[in-house]
């Protein structure tokens, strides 16, 4: 059962060869030392298809704010945390937050999803 509070959270540190991967699957170039933006991103992404909602979890909206240059090769933490359930219509409101070494914050952000087996979450 989800409930308000409830988070996951993920670490990876992205080597120069993830970045070199992503620009050849067509991403911008980025400067030297740093993460693009995108593959912060996908860390969100996992976490919401996979962990916290879920399996059968539609993204409908997600802002994310950066506050610094992600480094790479850096250990980040992804995490997510439920801050609203409309069992109603099914949505799924979560904050978003991307720490670096030391703990510092590097984005922040709310996502909203769509989870359509809302009765099999246990709401």
């Amino acid at each position: 059962m989800i409930r308000l509070g409830d988070e996951a959270i993920v670490k990876r540190a992205f080597t120069a060869q993830d970045v070199a991967d992503y620009r050849a699957l067509g991403g911008a170039g980025m400067p030297e030392g740093e993460v693009p933006e995108p593959l912060v991103g996908a860390l969100f992404s996992y976490l919401l298809g996979v962990k916290v909602p879920g399996p059968g979890t539609n993204y409908l909206k997600q802002q994310t704010r950066f506050l610094k240059p992600v480094p790479l090769g850096g250990e980040l933490t992804a995490r997510v945390a439920v801050t609203r359930i409309r069992t109603d219509k099914h949505l799924v409101d979560l904050e978003t937050t991307c720490h670096g070494p030391g703990g510092v914050l590097l984005a922040e952000g709310r996502a909203l999803v769509y989870v359509e087996d809302v009765a099999d979450k246990g709401w």
